[in-house]
């Protein structure tokens, strides 16, 4: 296991999901984001750096059947697994998405987890690329991460914030921002978080 590996796994082993900061019960602003895609239910999605999420529970309730969870920790995955029936249509790669090939093409690319962990440009650029290979022409990209007034750690690592100018700017002309919104995310210990949701369409 690599260091970052070897971090999330022991967050997840020592810590219930509703344990966590992150936690949400139901994660309406990624669920209302995927909806403004307008994706059906045959549509490809995969949620980044997933961890325990119950976006993919609610994903299959919808009816959507070809999804694809990613996340570093095995444990994570195992977690939402155990929710599930074994024959749902998922998906499971435990990988960093830096260095992920993916298997197929995606319609919808969702990331609330992921990015702003991401502070080494080398580190941007690889996602970057990774993002712009699994995505369609067409297809659309869910970028979640701290809102400039949020966080400036989490989980013991210093993170980046984003608002829509800088993160259109990162990913490019190729990318045209459809929404951005921010949003406050009570954590199970009732603090504040600030987010901020970028959707983005790719030409």
């Amino acid at each position: 296991m690599t260091d970052k590996s070897n971090r999330w796994e022991d967050v997840y082993q020592s810590k219930a999901d509703a344990e966590t900061s992150w936690f949400e019960e139901r994660p309406q602003i990624s669920l209302d984001l995927i909806a403004a895609t307008g994706a059906t239910i045959d549509a490809a999605i995969v949620d980044v750096g997933a961890g325990s999420s119950r976006l993919v529970d609610c994903l299959l309730e919808q009816g959507f059947r070809r999804i694809t969870v990613l996340d570093l920790s095995a444990t994570a995955l195992a977690n939402t697994r155990a929710r599930l029936t074994e024959d749902v249509p998922v998906e499971w790669v435990v990988a960093d998405v830096l260095d992920w090939q993916p298997s197929r093409s995606f319609d919808v690319w969702h990331d609330r987890a992921a990015f702003h962990f991401l502070i080494e440009t080398a580190d941007l650029e690889a996602y970057l690329r990774v993002m712009d290979r699994a995505l369609k022409p067409g297809a659309h990209a869910i970028i979640g991460t701290f809102a400039p007034d949020g966080p400036e750690w989490c989980s013991g690592l210093p993170v980046a914030r984003y608002d829509a100018t800088l993160l259109a700017k990162l990913l490019g002309q190729d990318y045209r921002l459809i929404r951005s919104q921010t949003h406050e995310h009570h954590t199970p210990r009732g603090g504040v978080q600030r987010f901020h949701f970028g959707l983005f369409r790719k030409k």
